[in-house]
């Protein structure tokens, strides 16, 4: 059992309010920039090693007494399930602040907001934050309770969180109908950004302080999704008590409630997690417009490797419920990425290649190759691997069958300028536009100049040569997790603590639960996730390995249940599996395609 001993009086400290200990002139500057990832070799090429030695160099390097922390501290299951309650609330209602606090300072700053939107957003967000901040203070002290720390006699009644959570989900009920509005809230918030320049330039400069760590349209989502981690966390304390529990049926009323809530919002969670991506996709693509468009869904996002004249080329490729776009990575600071080609579902068929393909007389030697016929073109694509051409041919197929059987004809006009009117064959119409897109995307990506994240799920699989789906997001959402671990290199000697948020394929590293924004972080897309072996000379307990090819890290959870819950969500999004169209309700079958 690890020791933790000193830290936990800190850590578990009550959380200070940003109203009377903090103001948002910490981060308002665009020009702080959050610590990313760096490719060797390319300095401004993000996502393979995270840059933590800044972060070290202030934190302890600890080193526990194991018998102390087995006196000190409880070692039932329940406690530590109890204390993911905690742990993620904490993160939550950090992210709530990202809205509630910086992103209004912001606004009311530049005065770029209508009274009517600001009236529609806070109002429905206000409530729910001041909720939070007073469960999560309830939370804090029936732990620490449980932990001995503030009576070391209370013992009994304090051992138990139901009655905690029964009184606080019958309390989420009343909060219903400002969940319902979410729906209205993200649209209008994108309609006005859309038409308002200077709350435009507001909410774009926003993401890019450090405090705004995920896409800010997220944030809105949390509410709803925190719903679904309340219940999938009283699931597992129903199952870990007996019958005969004096915790039991508080947990168990308490996970009816929950659940009941839940299930009134799923529909819509599905909705706005979907319009959420779209709008993202829709800031960081140039060359489309109106890809919010009624009806579309997003279906999976990864590189392919499309062949041209120059050979195979790198490609981003983005699958919806009417289309296929295939991009390529801007050679400007953007860090955006340009259209190419948007090819209709309708009529789309595939062919998969085992034999070498010939173009132009050469012979090209692909793997994991198939061919891609549209009415507009005819593109030839490899994956990295026979598992992700797997995925890719699974989505493809299902989308093109679903387009089949909609009644509904898209009335989306496409660019011209990516539309073939000539008499040539689309194959050499694709090969010729591709290279004449390779020199002008240097101009064309200035049209929409802007920054934008290097951790973003596009960027991720771009540098790691992968995919990912909107099963994968849903699943990733289901598993966000927070907490303090100990982390170690490869070659390093002490262990560093480090507050850690798992969200959106990533850990994002803290150096308190306290702290505003993370130092740093780490995209787990292509990462593997393993116990140490002998050879890692890894002596202690509850210890995981990550690595992706020579980059490998080590992260020490303080029980059994924390490390189980870390080497869970940390699979799930180091290697993404299966699909899942928003078509299906969640619950209904699912194909799975593992690796």
């Amino acid at each position: 059992m690890l020791s933790y001993a000193k830290e936990y009086a800190l850590v578990d400290s009550p959380q200070h309010s940003p109203f009377t200990s903090k103001g948002p002139s910490l981060c308002m500057s665009p020009s702080f920039q959050m610590s990313t990832l760096s490719l060797p070799g390319q300095a401004s090429s993000p996502l393979q090693s995270p840059i933590l030695s800044e972060v070290g160099s202030n934190a302890r390097l600890e080193e526990e007494d194991e018998e102390g922390r087995r006196k000190r501290y409880p070692t039932d299951k329940a406690y530590f399930i109890a204390k993911e309650i905690l742990t993620t609330e904490r993160t939550y209602l950090k992210d709530l602040e990202v809205i509630t606090v910086w992103f209004r300072s912001a606004v009311i700053k530049e005065n770029a907001m209508p009274e009517g939107l600001m009236t529609l957003l806070f109002s429905n967000i206000d409530p729910i934050y001041e909720f939070h901040r007073g469960f999560l203070k309830e939370l804090d002290q029936r732990l620490a309770l449980w932990e001995g720390r503030s009576n070391a006699h209370a013992k009994g009644d304090y051992q138990r969180i139901g009655d905690v959570m029964l009184r606080n989900m019958c309390a989420l009920k009343e909060f219903t109908s400002f969940l319902q509005k979410h729906d209205e809230v993200l649209t209008e918030l994108e309609k006005a950004s859309k038409r308002l320049k200077k709350l435009e330039t507001v909410y774009k400069e926003f993401e890019l302080q450090k405090v705004c760590y995920l896409p800010l349209n997220t944030f809105l989502l949390k509410p709803i999704q925190r719903l679904m981690h309340y219940k999938l966390i009283l699931e597992r304390l129903c199952k870990h008590y007996s019958p005969s529990h004096r915790d039991h049926d508080d947990c168990k009323e308490a996970l009816k409630e929950v659940a009941e809530i839940a299930t009134q919002l799923q529909s819509s969670l599905i909705r706005l997690e979907n319009f959420q991506k779209l709008t993202e996709l829709q800031r960081d693509l140039i060359g489309i417009e109106n890809l919010t468009a009624p009806g579309r869904e997003f279906i999976r996002e990864g590189c392919l490797f499309k062949l041209t004249k120059k050979g195979l080329q790198q490609r981003m490729f983005f699958l919806f419920s009417d289309m296929l776009l295939y991009t390529s990575k801007g050679v400007t600071a953007t860090n955006q990425f340009k259209v190419h080609g948007q090819l209709p579902l309708h009529g789309m068929i595939l062919i998969v290649l085992d034999a070498p393909v010939e173009e132009s007389e050469n012979e090209w030697s692909v793997p994991h190759c198939f061919t891609i016929y549209s009415a507009q073109r005819t593109i030839v694509v490899a994956a990295s691997s026979k598992v992700e051409m797997g995925k890719w041919i699974e989505d493809l197929n299902f989308a093109i069958d679903m387009s089949k059987k909609s009644q509904e004809k898209s009335s989306i006009c496409l660019d011209a300028g990516l539309t073939d009117h000539s008499n040539r064959s689309s194959d050499e119409v694709s090969l010729e536009q591709e290279s004449e897109d390779d020199m002008n995307s240097s101009r064309t990506s200035l049209d929409k100049q802007t920054h934008h994240r290097a951790n973003t799920t596009m960027h991720v699989c771009w540098h790691r040569n992968t995919s990912v789906s909107m099963s994968d997001h849903s699943q990733a959402v289901e598993n966000q997790l927070s907490g303090y671990l100990l982390r170690k290199y490869k070659n390093s000697n002490g262990w560093q603590k480090l507050w850690v948020v798992f969200t959106n394929f990533c850990l994002f590293f803290y150096k308190t639960h306290q702290d505003d924004f993370p130092l740093a972080s780490l995209p787990l897309l292509g990462y593997t996730v393993s116990t140490p072996e002998e050879s890692d000379s890894i002596h202690k307990d509850y210890v995981f390995k990550l690595q992706f090819k020579s980059h490998v890290y080590f992260f020490r959870a303080e029980s059994e249940y924390t490390f189980e819950r870390w080497m869970e969500v940390i699979k799930s999004a180091a290697s993404t599996t299966g699909r899942m169209s928003l078509l299906i309700p969640r619950g209904g079958p699912v194909e799975i395609n593992g690796n």
